[in-house]
C-alpha cells in the first residue's frame, strides 16, 4: 500500500480519533445516550486512529489527496 497520509495529518488523525473514542466516558451530555450514536462515533474514532496508524486513507486513494511528501 502506498502512504498517502503526511505526518500532520496522522498526529491529527490520531488525537481527534482518541477524542471520538473517549468523549462518551468522560462527558455527561444527553447526546451520548443513544447506543447508535455512540457507536458510530467510536467506529469514526477507530477509523481514524487505524488510518493514522497504517498512514493510509482509502477515501483519500479514491480522491487522489496525497498529504504527505514524496
Amino acid at each position: 500500500m502506498t502512504v498517502n497520509v503526511g505526518r500532520v495529518d496522522q498526529w491529527l488523525r490520531l488525537a481527534l480519533g482518541v477524542v471520538l473514542i473517549t468523549l462518551p466516558f468522560v462527558t455527561a451530555f444527553a447526546v451520548w445516550d443513544g447506543v447508535l450514536f455512540t457507536t458510530l462515533v467510536a467506529a469514526v474514532g477507530l477509523v481514524l486512529i487505524v488510518t493514522a496508524l497504517f498512514r493510509v486513507c482509502p477515501l483519500y486513494r479514491v480522491l487522489g489527496l496525497k498529504t504527505c511528501s514524496g
